[in-house]
């Protein structure tokens, strides 16, 4: 990619994880049945909440990271996997695990739409998730 495309990239990373922090992420969390993950952040050590779409197939909790290793949510589960999910206002507790390997975009087609849709659209390093619930 040339260095202008680099900058166009880094530039819309860094408006749509601005809006998404400042606007849509505190909204969206207020929601009763939105998604979220917890993480704990591995700096502070306190809860750090990401509302983010996925679906549950049986004890496994699937999702895209639409920034992948950029993600401070990724960050704190390479940090410590111990995780939470909270899907139809119901807490799980997890193990995530991040997978490389497989296929973002396939992935993506098996997820609710609406989701898939943002991270299709603004991701620029997608990155597999897999919650395994204890519950």
């Amino acid at each position: 990619m040339t260095e202008g495309g680099i900058m166009a990239e880094d530039l819309r990373d860094r408006i749509t994880k601005l809006f998404q922090k400042n606007v849509a992420n505190r909204f969206t969390k207020m929601m009763p049945f939105q998604t979220l993950l917890e993480t704990t952040g591995r700096k502070s050590g306190e809860p750090r909440r990401t509302p983010l779409g996925g679906r549950r197939v049986g004890n496994e909790f699937w999702f895209v990271s639409e920034f992948g290793d950029s993600s401070q949510y990724i960050k704190n589960i390479k940090a410590d996997p111990a995780v939470r999910v909270r899907l139809n206002g119901k807490w799980h507790k997890g193990v995530a695990h991040l997978v490389p390997d497989d296929d973002p975009q396939a992935r993506l087609r098996s997820l609710p739409q609406f989701n898939s849709f943002g991270v299709r659209t603004f991701g620029t390093n997608l990155m597999t998730v897999r919650v395994d619930l204890e519950d």
